[in-house]
């Protein structure tokens, strides 16, 4: 391990360039001049809410809230004011999942650089829409960001242009890092920076300029299950990537090679989240902080949300690093939400097939406080006696308790009610 991250350098192993890179604290410092006036400085606040909910004492950095709403503006931006001139009249070309896309098509469109964008098929259209409207050229190829960066390569040789790498380049790691000095210099007691890893610029970026400033500082890496690539780069496991993440932003089958090297050298551990947490931090970041995130953007508070002695007690950064998140996607976490908090349920009730029964459920479920969303009223399928009827009810309701009171009072009037939906534990 790197006793002080001032005096560490990492020696990259840069394809295509002709001398060897180094990304140090001054790096980033000179990124962080460079970006001054142009990239937005983002909040960094603690929340009284989430510190309750975690045991951390938590402060939030709002990457959400750039332009393009990611922090890939930050690396983006630092990139394309290396190239020349000549390199900027042939133009740029990236790959991406959506917020590296954004963040280059952004810069590139206020500096004048003509950009090409290869996107994977499954992007959400929230990012692929975007993008467009920042003036790039889309390509979608390849069903993941590895399989987009092979299409990249090819027309990058096809057409002469210059390839802006999502995570594998010094200057956007150097651009990245700017987000913990920002971070210190708002909340210097942060002892902790929860930081999710996809291809690794965010988190070796941010790795070097926290620990050059504060060298006790901890630094410790999330990725989701499915993509637990630097994890397993570190336990020198075989890599077994894949599968449909709502962390699409981090969902990378292999890391920078640069980046791995900083990971060993600064992050003293990474831990792997289900699906389920990143999902309930999603929603707990808008209900709570009525904020935004996409699923990597909420990786952080997932990590807190699934090792909570991990973290409690301690003071915690965590940044959210992207909000472009599908509006679909984002209704449906919400739903799943209420339901998973008693504040939506189903449930069945058996009826005799007469008149005015349904009104005396009705009456009984509103009597209780409950609201009644949706009514199926079934009498003919296989297994429903031929005098009987089932009613299957979508009811809005307070809490898991009040389920109970309606299931309750259903119950004392007669009827047979089971509830249809299987809760988790939302603890």
């Amino acid at each position: 391990m790197a006793g002080n991250g001032a005096n560490v350098q990492i020696t990259v192993d840069a394809k295509r360039e002709s001398r060897m890179q180094q990304v140090s604290f001054e790096d980033i410092q000179k990124a962080q001049a460079q970006m001054a006036g142009i990239v937005v400085r983002t909040p960094c606040a603690r929340s009284q809410t989430l510190s309750r909910i975690t045991g951390a004492d938590v402060y939030l950095k709002f990457e959400n809230l750039q332009f393009t709403g990611s922090f890939k503006d930050r690396g983006a931006l630092i990139k394309l004011l290396q190239l020349d001139a000549e390199q900027r009249s042939r133009g740029v070309i990236a790959n991406s999942a959506g917020n590296h896309a954004q963040g280059v098509a952004y810069h590139a469109q206020r500096l004048g650089i003509a950009a090409t964008i290869v996107m994977p098929i499954g992007t959400p259209n929230v990012k692929v829409r975007q993008t467009r409207d920042l003036g790039a050229e889309i390509v979608l190829a390849g069903d993941s960001v590895d399989e987009a960066a092979v299409h990249a390569r090819q027309i990058r040789e096809d057409r002469d242009l210059s390839y802006i790498h999502p995570y594998d380049d010094a200057a956007i790691i150097a651009g990245q890092g700017t987000i913990a000095v920002e971070m210190l210099e708002a909340a210097p007691g942060i002892d902790t920076l929860v930081i999710p890893i996809g291809g690794g610029g965010l988190i070796a970026g941010n790795a070097i300029a926290a620990r050059a400033i504060k060298p006790e500082i901890e630094i410790v890496g999330v990725e989701s299950q499915l993509y637990p690539s630097a994890y397993q780069a570190r336990h020198g496991l075989t890599n077994d990537c894949g599968g449909q993440t709502i962390a699409e932003g981090i969902a990378v089958a292999q890391p920078g090679k640069q980046n791995l090297s900083v990971i060993d050298a600064l992050v003293s551990d990474i831990l792997l989240l289900p699906e389920e947490d990143i999902e309930r931090a999603i929603d707990l970041l808008i209900t709570v902080e009525k904020t935004v995130t996409e699923g990597a953007g909420a990786a952080g508070l997932a990590a807190l949300l699934a090792y909570p002695e991990r973290f409690r007690g301690r003071v915690v950064g965590l940044i959210l690093c992207g909000g472009n998140i599908d509006t679909r996607m984002l209704s449906s976490i919400l739903m799943r939400g209420l339901i998973r908090e008693g504040k939506i349920t189903r449930m069945r009730v058996e009826i005799d097939d007469r008149p005015g029964t349904l009104a005396k459920v009705a009456q009984l479920v509103g009597d209780a406080g409950g609201n009644i969303l949706e009514v199926q009223h079934q009498r003919n399928f296989p297994g429903v006696p031929a005098k009987m009827a089932e009613l299957d009810l979508v009811l809005e309701t307070r809490d898991r308790d009040h389920i109970a009171e309606i299931t309750a009072a259903l119950g004392g009037a007669g009827y047979k009610v089971r509830e249809l939906i299987d809760t988790p534990d939302a603890g």
